[in-house]
């Protein structure tokens, strides 16, 4: 088994300062973390009940005694 090709260009560049080799390991540490990461999924926005195009349809009002109380219950 071969090892892999090693890239002639750096995956860094210090383009100003000096920094000395503990800041460029954290430096190195969090760019690859940041590039190893999971994009996290956004959970769709919550719809309000208010908006829910359901409530649109009436179900149908039912005759008879305790109808007026049947009716304040949700279907």
């Amino acid at each position: 088994m071969s090892a892999p090709e090693v890239s002639e260009q750096p995956l860094l560049r210090v383009v100003k300062g000096a920094p000395d080799d503990y800041e460029l390991a954290a430096l190195t540490a969090v760019v690859a973390g940041l590039a190893a990461a999971v994009p996290v999924e956004e959970k769709p926005a919550r719809r309000s009940e208010w908006a829910n195009p359901v409530r649109r349809v009436r179900r149908p009002l039912q005759h008879g005694p305790g109808a007026w109380r049947a009716s304040g219950f949700p279907g």
